[in-house]
């Protein structure tokens, strides 16, 4: 990583702006979620801003240009030299595909970004793709973690989990990660918990943004704790203050990544968080 704060899976699908975030002080980028064959996702809208709330309710359900797309794209970077900070790549898998064949989605996606990517972030924690969640369960969550690590067995591979999960299941994810020999996890994704809000409360979909921050940050700590010293945690969900972020930094994550938090706070959140997170890494 050029620095701790990342952009966060979601905002940039396709890897049209990888110019653009290097520029605006984040230390890595995540683009994706993407998928094997290019997907519409879910009808619009799909989107809503609850801005007394500072958040983010999205069910856009993996709208991608497909993997192809995006190895292109990512391709021409590289050859023109102009990756300034590491790219990740979010994987998943597309809405048709069984959930018994899904682990041959991430295989796919692993194999045609395995040389254009700085790391691979598993996404089986999506709650808009139906039944995706139930692949972070322990067998299908090692089908998945072996296709991926079959087809890119040297690349840093993350998985990214959900803030719904009960202690038992996200134990058992855990434990999968450690016996697939992950180089971390990425803690949370959205939630389909309403805490704190009053507007849109019936709109389907993912939580993100300030409200998400006391589902998010007791998951984030356990998952520091169960881990500590054996793989790297990423920490999002709910950030969009200093304070916040370097709560995350001094409790042990490695890193902190931005979504609803840079939608609402801009660079700006960026290049402080930046800053705060350098010193509290530096004291650690």
């Amino acid at each position: 990583m050029a620095g701790p704060v990342g952009l966060a899976a979601g905002l940039d699908k396709d890897g049209i702006a990888l110019d653009a975030w290097g520029r605006m002080g984040f230390g890595f980028i995540e683009v994706g979620t993407v998928t094997p064959r290019p997907q519409a996702g879910n009808p619009k809208p799909r989107l809503f801003r609850l801005k007394s709330e500072r958040a983010i309710i999205n069910r856009m359900g993996f709208n991608n240009a497909g993997v192809d797309a995006l190895a292109n794209r990512l391709r021409k970077h590289r050859e023109l030299d102009r990756a300034v900070v590491p790219i990740g790549v979010n994987i998943g898998k597309n809405r048709d595909t069984p959930l018994e064949k899904a682990h041959e989605d991430y295989g796919i996606c692993t194999r045609k970004v395995a040389t254009l990517a700085d790391y691979l972030v598993v996404n089986v924690s999506s709650p808009n793709t139906p039944g995706l969640r139930s692949l972070q369960d322990r067998e299908p969550l090692q089908r998945i973690l072996g296709a991926v690590r079959q087809n890119a067995p040297h690349l840093s591979v993350f998985l990214k989990l959900s803030p719904d999960l009960s202690e038992d299941a996200l134990g058992d994810a855990i434990a999968v990660a450690v016996e697939s020999e992950l180089t971390g996890l990425i803690c949370t994704n959205t939630t389909l918990e309403r805490p704190g809000t009053t507007g849109r409360l019936n709109e389907a979909g993912g939580l993100s943004g300030a409200p998400l921050t006391d589902i998010a940050k007791p998951k984030i700590k356990h998952v520091i704790e169960a881990t500590r010293n054996r793989m790297a945690v990423i920490a999002v969900g709910g950030v969009d203050s200093v304070e916040k972020g370097v709560e995350l930094i001094e409790a042990g994550a490695d890193a902190i990544q931005l979504y609803s938090g840079f939608v609402y706070g801009g660079p700006a959140l960026v290049s402080k968080l930046d800053i705060a997170a350098r010193r509290a890494l530096s004291q650690r």
